[in-house]
């Protein structure tokens, strides 16, 4: 491990790669705490504390920006969200299907509508926390609830929101990993340390027992192991590849495989979920005197509500098939294989195929989607049966372990890439190069 993070620095491109990341993330974090005008954030804080679970899990996932009222405060999500709606667009209406074929020119105006998107759902989400903090939680929150306060709000997180696409898309290009993935990531990992006091005090006030505590990091092993077990875990399907005589050279004649991961998906589906389920939260927060909304909607859709769980673990299945069915064309593949002379054994090239891959991939894709959503409900049964905190929960068993494992190896897996282009060894054994000489 240390030789492999002596050796980062040994080359200068990777070295420029991991600092430039390292200094965005720094940004990230510095404007978590940069309150919006006019909110008295410690009142706030407080009175955070006595939200509902959702509250605490929308928290975590933009680093306490929300709980503060920070300029950060929608975090990523908003273009999380626009990136779905694109994405759905893109199966169904035919213009956005023709922008997808059509290569660089169709992904730039794409990912330009995108942004629109994000600048729309950035909006609305601070309009509903704008209203949120004009109702004036635990007090003193807001010195001035006058229309100016909103919009001024809403101008400032929309700003944020968009400040923090720029940083992803900055981190992508020329640092190291997805970046949005890693802006998730690090405001995750940012919430620990308070998750661990809140959880000790409980300890020492006697609202908690201990041995709960040693459950809960069983669970927490449990779910790491089981996750990099999916996430590594692949169907090899074996490929021929036919002779072929090119002037006197003969070229193929070899067998090989193509790999398919269990969980192709990776950890998308989980973001793509909660960015979602996010949504109705914000929506009610529009509407604060409906009584509808207030007393049957709410309650619905509250983190300790089965039914919340249900239809985030029906979204999790859901979108587990179509990033994986946006992630892998089976008839792309095939298409391939067939321009390089490839072939399935027993398969007939082209369509047939395309069809027995799209059959593994709909195989290997229930168990994994099913293991995704179940892994997500698992806070649930901590917060209900071992009365752990919503924070240390989330942290510990479910949607945020989930991201930080599948984030963490995503990134090992970009480092490793860089490492083993200029040949040196890596941090995972099965990464470094097989019969090189030091």
């Amino acid at each position: 491990m240390i030789e492999a993070i002596k050796n980062i620095f040994k080359i200068p491109e990777l070295r420029d790669r991991v600092l430039f990341t390292f200094a965005m993330l720094v940004i990230v974090r510095f404007g978590a705490f940069v309150v919006t005008p006019g909110v008295n954030s410690e009142v706030l804080a407080a009175a955070m504390q006595n939200q509902g679970g959702l509250s605490q899990l929308y928290d975590l996932f933009t680093g306490g920006a929300f709980s503060q009222a920070a300029v950060f405060s929608c975090g990523i999500m908003p273009y999380i969200s626009a990136s779905i709606i694109l994405q759905l667009l893109g199966t169904a209406v035919p213009y956005f299907q023709r922008l997808q074929k059509e290569g660089e020119e169709g992904r730039r105006k794409i990912g330009q509508y995108t942004r629109y998107g994000t600048l729309v759902i950035a909006g609305l989400q601070a309009s509903g926390i704008a209203l949120f903090l004009n109702s004036n939680p635990g007090g003193m929150a807001v010195t001035d609830g006058s229309v100016f306060f909103i919009v001024m709000t809403v101008i400032t997180m929309s700003a944020g929101t968009m400040l923090l696409l720029w940083i992803g898309e900055q981190i992508t290009d020329n640092g190291i990993g997805n970046g949005v993935s890693l802006i998730i990531f690090i405001n995750i990992i940012a919430r620990l340390p308070i998750s661990i006091q809140q959880e000790i005090g409980n300890i020492a006030g006697n609202q908690q027992q201990v041995v709960y505590e040693f459950v809960a990091l069983i669970f927490a092993v449990l779910i790491i192991a089981a996750v990099v077990a999916l996430t590594q875990g692949t169907r090899k399907i074996p490929v021929q590849y036919a002779k072929r005589v090119v002037g006197k050279k003969v070229y193929g004649g070899t067998s090989a495989f193509f790999p398919i991961k269990v969980n192709a998906a990776g950890v998308m589906p989980i973001i793509f979920a909660q960015a979602f389920m996010f949504l109705p939260e914000m929506i009610f927060k529009l509407f604060p005197n409906n009584e509808f909304i207030n007393e049957s909607l709410a309650p619905m859709f509250a983190y300790d509500h089965w039914f919340y769980w249900f239809v985030t673990f029906i979204f999790i299945v859901f979108f587990t098939y179509f990033y994986t069915a946006i992630a892998m064309n089976p008839q792309e593949i095939a298409d391939n294989l067939k321009k390089q002379n490839g072939f399935v054994p027993g398969i007939r090239p082209g369509k047939s195929t395309a069809d027995y891959i799209d059959a593994v991939l709909t195989r290997l894709t229930l168990p994994g989607s099913i293991f995704l959503g179940l892994i997500s409900t698992v806070p649930y049964f901590l917060v209900t049966g071992l009365n752990l905190t919503f924070g240390y929960a989330n942290f510990f068993g479910g949607t945020g372990l989930l991201i930080v494992v599948g984030v963490a190896l995503d990134t090992l897996q970009h480092l490793e890439s860089h490492l083993a282009m200029r040949n040196y060894d890596g941090f995972l054994k099965t990464g470094r190069l097989k019969g090189r000489r030091a």
